[in-house]
């Protein structure tokens, strides 16, 4: 067994390493969930599965830029406030998730670059940033598909890049939570 000449050090030591293992642990796991939050916001903003509906027997889907019909799709080309307000909170969402993911690796990677602040706080505060834009966009289309969509059309849903949309909202924030735990 290893002895260790002067034991305040040594528990110093061991204590200190484990705390830092914790601190790159969270750290990374909210670097992951912001990834994946990141490469779901795109997914989310340039697919066209937002909503699904039926009209004429035909079953049709729109996103945020174009809507589809059976076999042709075409963009919107009317400037609807909800389309752009919700085009523009995505955007900034992504971003502002792609900004922490950035900063969170030069955090990770110990980079000495702007060392005059906190990079796993900033980082943190970008993906909550991030989260707080993409659920305003998530509220804005859903307050309006609700009261538009749900009194003209009685056959439609909300389909998968919607729902991307908020699994979106839950990464973003558990990621800016995990780089909080680091503190």
């Amino acid at each position: 067994m290893l002895q260790c000449p002067n034991q305040l050090y040594c528990r110093i030591t061991v204590t200190s390493v484990s705390v830092l293992g914790r601190m790159y642990s969270f750290m990374g796991g909210g670097l992951f969930c912001a990834g994946v939050g990141n490469i779901l916001l795109i997914i989310s903003t340039a697919t066209d599965y937002w909503m699904q509906y039926r009209q004429s027997n035909n079953y049709m889907h729109q996103g945020l830029w174009r809507y589809c019909m059976p076999g042709k799709c075409m963009t919107h080309t009317d400037s609807i406030a909800y389309w752009d307000a919700t085009r523009a909170f995505m955007i900034l969402s992504l971003l502002a998730c792609f900004l922490g993911i950035v900063i969170g690796v030069m955090a990770f990677i110990r980079s000495s670059s702007f060392s005059g602040f906190d990079k796993t706080f900033a980082a943190g505060i970008l993906f909550f940033i991030s989260c707080f834009f993409v659920l305003l966009a998530m509220a804005v289309y859903t307050g309006v598909t609700v009261n538009y969509y749900g009194k003209r059309y009685g056959n439609w849903r909300f389909s998968w890049s919607y729902i991307m949309g908020w699994v979106a909202v839950v990464l973003t924030f558990f990621s800016g939570r995990m780089m909080w735990f680091c503190l």
